[in-house]
């Protein structure tokens, strides 16, 4: 997938908290969003997923050289943000068949690849309400990496996760990322020292 921003705002009230973006993000690259705490890094990454309409300018999404309808997107997305509640009602095996439902696996994975993959299989057949932040936020990334999308969207990805959860999501980029556009907004830098290209927010202010 390829991402065009021409002169892209949005203005909540009368106060805008982006203005004049106007950016290309390429298929197979991967991009940091950078900026403090508050300076409108989920609100670009919302518009870049589709979930939310700029008040000023045009964000355009391609498929190799077709537009994408915008009711389309979220076909070819996965997504992980802090904000984004997973079903605390199922089980960890009933989450990830539920997920296998609306998105398929990268590589033809199935359930039990993932749950392995987690390292969590003793917890299983365990609520998601009953797990630590730091469970729930690695089933959060392990669901949206190895999702089968073109477009991977993560917003501060190593919250609540410790040194060794840090480690595991770096292995898992490593692993599940190679050839798809890849969009991390954080100001962390173990989160998006791989990516090849910086945006800083505050250019856009």
């Amino acid at each position: 997938m390829r991402i065009e921003l021409d002169s892209v705002g949005k203005r909540y009230r009368m106060e805008w908290i982006l203005r004049g973006i106007s950016l290309r993000f390429e298929a197979g690259k991967k991009y940091a969003i950078t900026g403090p705490n508050g300076s409108g890094k989920s609100t670009l990454l919302r518009i870049l997923s589709g979930h939310l309409t700029p008040s000023k300018g045009k964000a355009r999404h391609f498929l190799g050289n077709q537009v994408l309808d915008h009711t389309h997107i979220y076909r070819h997305l996965s997504y992980a943000a802090p904000y984004i509640e997973l079903i605390e009602e199922l089980t960890l095996w009933e989450a990830l068949q539920f997920h296998l439902r609306f998105k398929p696996l990268i590589r033809q994975m199935d359930a039990s690849e993932v749950l392995s993959l987690l390292n969590l299989s003793k917890a299983r057949n365990k609520a998601i309400r009953d797990f630590s932040s730091g469970m729930k936020q690695r089933l959060k990334l392990a669901l949206a990496i190895c999702s089968d999308t073109s477009l991977l969207l993560l917003d501060e990805p190593t919250t609540n996760l410790d040194k060794e959860g840090i480690a595991w999501y770096q292995n898992l980029i490593r692993d599940f990322s190679s050839g798809r556009l890849l969009i991390v907004a954080s100001n962390v830098d173990v989160d998006f020292d791989f990516c090849e290209e910086r945006v800083d927010i505050l250019e856009y202010k």
